[in-house]
């Protein structure tokens, strides 16, 4: 069972699902703030904390792409546990997050038709198969956000330098199959903002595409 804490109004019909680690955590209560303020709407946010980041968030095993920890086949028994959270039909949800977390809701949106739109700041979609995969599978979600920043792609490691082309890849691709999707570039690398971009996400799904026609981000 995963640590679960939880942000906003219990009866809100908007509810968000967001999986964190300790970094996250310590900024949501500002990534809540800025969401209500961005989006106008009330909403209730899960935060879920995993323990293990490359292993619970991720479909299948790969080597490590970065540092000395492979990637496994954590993110069924994670969704498992992310569904729990979706029981009431009459509620509207949303999952998102950010890195590996934005790759998870990603991941999961072709798995379950839940959501109403998945929130993907900053996703690892360099994560390797993946493109494969969302190319040769169905989306079950009719609106997709997705951003990243201007100098991710600025890395040395060759694996993750392919995540502008991918995300661009993942773009044309949703919109081909006329998902309702947008594609953000922020200024920075890939620790810029994490609470704001994560923010952007979930404002855009609420706002139902509006907020960002408005120029309010």
């Amino acid at each position: 069972m995963k640590t679960i804490y939880e942000y906003g109004n219990p009866e809100s019909p908007n509810v968000l699902i967001q999986i964190v680690d300790d970094h996250d955590l310590s900024l949501i209560s500002s990534e809540y703030s800025t969401i209500r303020s961005l989006s106008g709407e009330d909403i209730r946010l899960f935060a879920l904390m995993v323990d293990r980041w490359n292993f619970d968030l991720t479909p299948w095993n790969a080597p490590a792409v970065f540092g000395r920890e492979d990637f496994g086949n954590g993110a069924e028994a994670t969704l498992a546990e992310v569904l729990k959270l979706t029981s009431d039909p009459e509620k509207n949800y949303y999952i998102g997050g950010y890195s590996l977390a934005g790759l998870f809701a990603l991941w999961a949106v072709f798995q379950t038709d839940t959501f109403k739109g998945a929130a993907a700041a900053s996703p690892s979609v360099w994560f390797p198969g993946f493109m494969d995969y969302v190319k040769s599978n169905e989306i079950r979600t009719p609106k997709v956000y997705l951003s990243l920043g201007d100098r991710e792609d600025k890395t040395r490691n060759p694996v993750m330098a392919t995540v502008s082309d991918r995300i661009r890849e993942m773009h044309n691709l949703l919109i081909e199959r006329e998902v309702t999707c947008s594609l953000e570039w922020n200024p920075g690398n890939h620790f810029k903002d994490p609470d704001l971009r994560t923010a952007k996400a979930f404002a855009w799904l609420l706002y139902d595409c509006e907020i960002q026609k408005s120029g309010k981000i």
